[in-house]
């Protein structure tokens, strides 16, 4: 018996539903980047599958090809770039690889690499998500005829960015070294675009610029620290009222 995600899949996109048929494979650690995605996905009939790092990812791809592939480009065990270059070298191809980072000076590596596509967090304009997906989409899987642009914006829930915090915390709780730091700054930096957390972006922009000049960074580590512990406490606060 068909399932209720066969029949979406085999129907044709529609002005509303422009994704309709479309299926995502999202290569992304954070959780509140990924709840975004959900629900521009879901609003834009699409089905979605998420992976947290380049190892679930391949996992993902030995079971099902999606339509299309939406990599981060840091990711906790690797670089995106990596698995966009294999996946622009498979056959056979899925039809659209898109790179995300917060990062816009990501958008050459990830075309270098063999991305079709580069989307730069945060992620919030629903017209935006479709355009990008679908300007990479065969013209027979787009839908027919001209469509209005959605205006929403997305929010996803508070408590997925509580959950990405609460991750960076125990990281730098645990470890400071040099490539913990990297990931740290790639992935908060896009979990706070994301989240328009100008405090914590201000905070990483200063972390970056005494590592890259040598100086200590000490203070700046427990000026970021407060700010998250701050941050977890005022998600809490607000889950209680």
């Amino acid at each position: 018996m068909d399932t209720q995600d066969d029949f979406l899949l085999t129907r044709p996109p529609t002005a509303e539903r422009p994704l309709m048929g479309v299926t995502l494979l999202l290569v992304e650690d954070s959780r509140f980047a990924c709840e975004a995605m959900r629900m521009m996905a879901s609003r834009s009939g699409a089905r979605l599958r998420r992976a947290d790092s380049i190892a679930s990812a391949r996992q993902h791809l030995r079971i099902y090809r999606p339509s299309v592939a939406i990599i981060d480009l840091g990711l906790p065990d690797g670089y995106g770039e990596d698995l966009i270059s294999e996946l622009s070298r498979a056959t056979p191809r899925v039809q659209a690889i898109l790179a995300t980072s917060g990062d816009p000076d990501g958008e050459m590596r990830a075309k270098i690499s063999g991305a079709d596509g580069f989307m730069c967090k945060p992620f919030n304009s629903l017209a935006a998500f479709q355009a990008a997906i679908l300007d990479h989409m065969p013209i027979d899987r787009r839908p027919k005829g001209p469509r209005r642009l959605p205006t929403t914006n997305i929010a996803p829930d508070r408590i997925a960015y509580r959950d990405d915090l609460t991750q960076i915390a125990r990281l730098i709780a645990i470890n400071a070294d040099p490539r913990t730091l990297d990931y740290v700054h790639q992935f908060l930096s896009g979990v706070a675009e994301c989240a328009d957390d100008q405090p914590i972006l201000a905070a990483l922009d200063q972390l970056q610029s005494l590592r890259q000049n040598g100086q200590p960074i000490c203070h700046q580590m427990r000026v970021l620290s407060d700010l998250i512990e701050t941050r977890l406490l005022e998600t809490k606060m607000s889950a209680l009222n």
